[in-house]
């Protein structure tokens, strides 16, 4: 049989700048395309992930997608979700007006809400599970020492280093300082025992911007030694912040956490924790996104 061709969208998530944000491939139309080739065309693309958009499989989706980073199968991701919702309106699979949209993930159904300007999709927001939390690790050294930091960064903060999931678990991280968090330097050899390592400040000594939290994320273990925009870590970081009394939940809703400078591609993601009775019970994050090239592989 002669080769196949799959189109794919390039775009820059969590941006409204060119050659900013996340690097995302979207092949709007993957039938036929096997788990295997998925993961294989992931894994030459070698963005931070890749997606894989077919047919709804289920009355309550609007279409099936599959997420990949090079080396693994994700259930759940932040910027793919977002930057696939662009991708599609873009094409015209999601009608221009629109206001939801709801993607078959393999952790099931998740909706979105979308937001125009002008006829064009300007912001997307993507609803999450609500949280689930581990309880804190006992030992900060082995963490420390993964990250390439001191202890005393990270026990200064008075908070704990804990595993949150929104979907995909996180191991939140607190240091004291944004140069604590640029000055990390993982060790990918001490990092298997946790998939994904995010690592925060509420630091503003000196900041000249407008973020409430201030992020590097790490994840070898998944062919992601850093991620320049991590969206499924977002969710859980909110939940974190509010659970532990760091940002009253009043103020959750408006969280903006700065992603990715560190590469040279910085990245806004829009965080929005809605608490009721004393519980968080909605988690969202969103953001832009950027159109740059598109193009084909050949299976």
């Amino acid at each position: 049989m002669p080769p196949q061709r799959y189109r794919y969208l390039h775009f820059d998530v969590f941006t409204d700048t060119r050659f900013g944000g996340n690097q995302l491939a979207v092949f709007p139309d993957a039938t036929g395309l096997s788990a295997a080739t998925m993961q294989s065309m992931a894994r030459e693309m070698n963005f931070a992930e890749s997606t894989f958009v077919t047919p709804a499989e289920s009355h309550n989706t609007s279409v099936r997608m599959r997420i990949f980073t090079p080396a693994a199968e994700m259930p759940m991701a932040g910027h793919p979700v977002i930057g696939s919702t662009f991708a599609l309106a873009r094409e015209g699979r999601i009608p221009a007006g629109a206001r939801e949209w709801t993607f078959g993930l393999n952790i099931g159904p998740l909706p979105v809400e979308l937001q125009w300007r002008e006829g064009e999709l300007g912001f997307v927001w993507m609803t999450q599970r609500n949280p689930e939390f581990g309880p804190p690790e006992e030992e900060v050294a082995p963490v420390a020492a993964a990250l390439g930091l001191t202890e005393d960064a990270i026990r200064s903060t008075g908070l704990p280093v804990q595993q949150v999931s929104c979907g995909v678990p996180v191991v939140i991280v607190p240091v004291a300082t944004r140069a604590h968090v640029d000055g990390a330097s993982p060790d990918p050899r001490l990092m298997k025992s946790h998939p994904v390592f995010y690592l925060y400040t509420t630091d503003r000594t000196a900041a000249q911007d407008a973020a409430t939290v201030y992020t590097r994320m790490f994840a070898p273990e998944l062919g992601i030694y850093e991620d320049p925009a991590t969206g499924s870590a977002s969710g859980p970081l909110g939940c974190y912040l509010v659970h532990h009394g760091v940002v009253a939940p009043e103020k959750a809703r408006t969280l903006l956490n700065l992603q990715g400078r560190k590469l040279g591609r910085p990245s806004w993601l829009h965080i929005s924790i809605e608490s009721a009775n004393g519980a968080i019970s909605r988690v969202r994050v969103g953001g832009e996104s950027v159109f740059v090239a598109e193009g084909s592989f050949e299976v």
